[in-house]
């Protein structure tokens, strides 16, 4: 199978030839978070902004080479958020844009609810949240304490509870957050906020990586949120909460684990540019890892398909973000391990690296989540269908 389809080339050159860009700002951007504001007239940046945005509301398409990219599907953001990966991990996932919000709104929101968040996004450059895990419960639905309940004049719905490590949360200006509307499993909602709104609260929570990304920790006092905010009013009570979210979570595992492959690429670049493989086993070792690398984007690309097909198709999304994670930790441990005891302190740009890459095991459900998703899809037979 091939890795890399002829109309995504233009693509990737562009993108790699954007990443380029950010080089001379990675310190700075692991210094300080807010220096994404000031990158954001790069074109890797300023782009990335609007272009996830449906081309109905005018957004112009990424032209590269007689090919128009509009990055609406997994398979595009992939091969984009891969290159961009190259230069810092975390870098996409901290700028203005639509990201996994936009996702939930295209699977979840009504037409009033669509024009009201990309008409925020394209009026000005606008970060946005998506507001899941909780502190002490991670992403679990069944324990999810944070609540939707209507207001006494039965006008609007109020919001009652807190999030933790959510990405962009104090720079957001517009948030997706899950309460629980209902008992049950079906009880799960999502709300569109504007986090000016009064008892909207966030503060940063202090990483040792990715932190460009800003997680940070969401106070939600007694929130007043509109009724026609509530995704999914429109649709079947079974298509209302989590339908719309494991679709969201399947295109951007596939994103997750392409930038783990790019992660993996650059440390194996770097490693060898700092200190080139000899012959024998050295460059025998060097080039298998090479390959690994290659196998594991070729996995990649083949779930990202899989979800373009299919957004309930979710298996091979969970054992490419399984397999990429790992594979980026295990680069940058084995380029640190190459470059000697010193290599953190003497190689800052390898050490961020290295930080960056553990984060990518709790973005988007941790290994064992995505072990149980795989382990269930060969229960029902799903694997089976695989080639």
């Amino acid at each position: 199978m091939h890795t890399d389809d002829e109309r995504l080339t233009p693509l990737r050159g562009q993108a790699r030839e954007w990443a380029a860009d950010i080089e001379p700002h990675i310190a700075a951007l692991d210094r300080d978070p807010g220096t994404v504001a000031r990158l954001i007239h790069l074109p890797l940046l300023s782009r990335l902004a609007t272009l996830g945005v449906p081309p109905e509301y005018g957004t112009p398409p990424l032209t590269v080479g007689g090919r128009r990219y509009h990055l609406r599907t997994a398979l595009e953001k992939a091969v984009f958020f891969e290159e961009g990966a190259r230069a810092d991990l975390g870098l996409l996932f901290s700028v203005p844009g639509p990201d996994m919000s936009g996702t939930l709104v295209d699977a979840l929101g009504d037409r009033a609810q669509r024009d009201w968040f990309y008409g925020r996004l394209l009026r000005r450059p606008t970060w946005t949240c998506f507001a899941m895990t909780e502190a002490g419960r991670g992403s679990d639905a069944a324990r999810m304490s944070t609540t939707l309940t209507r207001a006494p004049d039965g006008g609007s719905l109020v919001l009652t509870g807190a999030k933790r490590y959510v990405g962009n949360a104090v720079r957001a200006g517009v948030a997706v957050v899950f309460a629980r509307f209902a008992p049950g499993p079906l009880g799960i909602r999502a709300v569109l906020v504007d986090t000016a709104s009064p008892g909207f609260s966030a503060e940063h929570v202090p990483t040792l990586g990715l932190r460009c990304l800003q997680l940070g920790a969401i106070t939600l006092d007694a929130v007043e949120v509109p009724e026609d905010r509530l995704l999914g009013r429109h649709l079947p009570a079974v298509r209302q909460g989590m339908w719309g979210w494991l679709r969201t979570f399947n295109t951007w595992r596939t994103v997750i684990a392409a930038m783990g492959v790019g992660a993996a690429a650059a440390a194996h670049a770097y490693a060898l540019r700092e200190r080139p493989a000899a012959t024998g086993a050295d460059r025998e070792h060097w080039d298998a890892l090479a390959r690994r690398i290659g196998a594991v984007r070729a996995l990649t690309y083949q779930a990202a398909r899989a979800v373009d097909d299919d957004p309930a198709d979710g298996e091979l999304a969970s054992a490419a973000k399984l397999t990429a994670a790992r594979l980026a930790d295990d680069l940058c441990r084995a380029a640190l391990h190459r470059l000697g005891p010193a290599a953190r302190l003497e190689h800052p740009r390898l050490d961020k690296m290295a930080r960056d890459a553990q984060g990518l095991e709790l973005m988007e459900g941790t290994a064992n989540v995505q072990r149980l998703a795989v382990f269930g899809a060969l229960v029902r037979g799903g694997g089976a269908r695989r080639p």
